[in-house]
């Protein structure tokens, strides 16, 4: 009796959504991180010029977190790009990063 196996496509189908969704959030990360530690910068030289303390809350609401969804949806959809081209090129071989 033949063994019951999943069929090799299905996996690598799994393990390209798994990597485009793992770049993304990696992406999405680097992205806050350096748009936070920007933001932070840009608050601290704009209260020491005008002498008041800065709000670092401002740094994470209005600078980074909508900065790192703009990038998020970017990641996704350069991600994507990059898969189908590699799926195109008929790269037989999909390996994780």
């Amino acid at each position: 009796m033949p063994s019951s196996r999943v069929p090799r496509s299905s996996h690598r189908w799994l393990l390209v959504t798994l990597r485009v969704l793992l770049a993304t959030f990696l992406l999405t990360l680097l992205s806050f991180a350096v748009c936070l530690l920007l933001g932070i910068a840009g608050l601290v030289i704009t209260a020491g010029v005008r002498g008041a303390h800065p709000n670092m809350a401002i740094a994470y609401r209005e600078i980074a977190f909508p900065a790192a969804m703009v990038a998020a949806a970017a990641a996704l959809v350069a991600v994507i790009a990059m898969e189908v081209r590699h799926y195109r090129r008929g790269g037989n071989e999909w390996r994780l990063m």
